[in-house]
């Protein structure tokens, strides 16, 4: 287990430093250099070459890219001009919201989905099936927003159960003592991603259930129901470890749609702000966050996964 992991930790280091070079490379890639994004297009040759001096813009690439990677190291992820404050201070101060909100989405999305799966498996080529199907194709085809828009004009404006937008300056962990304030965000994040867990969970299920392990149990006289929940269900899970690993990506990154369309103070809406008003080290900063965190979460999942059946780390070599 040990050198499984060693390996896998190998892996994501090799690949967290090719994404720094790739966010690196596209600070450089700026029409007028970095300069010109943060004093603005009237700034005089002379304030973009002090500007350029004091930062260290004029040095080499590959010294630049030394000093990117040792301010990484300390946790400094740039400064953001537009709103005077360092990017890692304006990031730690959004994600925690974001953390909470999308996982508040997640373990609501993994508490429906994983009975509904294993209800549409067991109950296959059924009413039931068929009815949920068709509702879960629907809604994994319709995007995030529209989803919102629909659930704000209904549920907030015509009934008026659910306001359409949390308070901004509430707490991360409001949505759990404000629960009715952030129910539609919170309902708009996990609809996708019900539809598209149960239906891994579904086809997981199928696969195990006719696998000889479960044939050999029911030929034995065991219960239905230990040979479901006992044997069948723990291997059905595997593959929903990996896509919940996956989900990391989208806590750091945010749910920048939901965040934009309920106006709530997370990455995403951060990310959204930071790109309309050119703010470059700001979106940097946030791309790179969310990058790394797409290797974590890959990471993880692959941890999880090993855990779960011992078979993937003694088959490694």
């Amino acid at each position: 287990m040990t050198g499984f992991l060693l390996r896998r930790l190998g892996q994501a280091i090799i690949v967290i430093l090719g994404v720094t070079a790739v966010v690196f490379l596209l600070g450089q890639l700026i029409p007028g250099g970095q300069a010109r994004a943060a004093l603005g297009p009237k700034a005089t040759p002379m304030q973009l070459s002090h500007f350029n001096i004091v930062n260290g813009f004029n040095e080499s690439i590959w010294v630049q890219y030394w000093h990117y990677i040792l301010r990484l190291l300390h946790g400094n992820l740039g400064y953001s001009y537009r709103n005077n404050q360092g990017v890692t201070s304006l990031i730690l101060n959004r994600l925690p919201k974001t953390i909470v909100l999308v996982g508040a989405a997640t373990l609501l999305a993994i508490f429906v989905s994983i009975p509904m799966g294993i209800t549409q498996a067991v109950r296959r080529n059924s009413v039931f099936d068929y009815s949920a199907t068709g509702v879960l194709f629907f809604l994994y085809a319709m995007p995030d927003f529209f989803i919102g828009e629909v659930l704000i004009l209904y549920l907030s404006f015509d009934l008026h159960w659910f306001p359409s937008a949390p308070p901004t300056d509430a707490s991360a962990w409001a949505v759990f003592t404000q629960p009715n304030a952030f129910f539609l965000p919170v309902l708009v994040l996990a609809v996708t991603s019900i539809a598209a867990y149960s239906r891994y969970m579904r086809g997981s299920m199928l696969e195990t259930v006719a696998e000889d392990f479960i044939r050999t149990a029911q030929a034995k006289g065991a219960p239905p129901r230990r040979v479901l929940y006992r044997h069948a269900l723990r291997n059905s899970l595997l593959p929903m470890i990996t896509l919940i690993g996956l989900t990391l990506p989208a806590i750091i990154g945010g749910a920048i749609i939901v965040e934009d369309l309920f106006n709530y103070p997370g990455m995403g809406l951060l990310t959204v702000q930071s790109a309309s008003n050119d703010d470059v080290p700001l979106v940097l900063g946030t791309t790179l966050v969310a990058t790394i965190a797409t290797v974590l979460g890959s990471l993880v999942a692959d941890v999880l996964y090993a855990v779960a059946d011992p078979r993937i780390r003694l088959g490694e070599g």
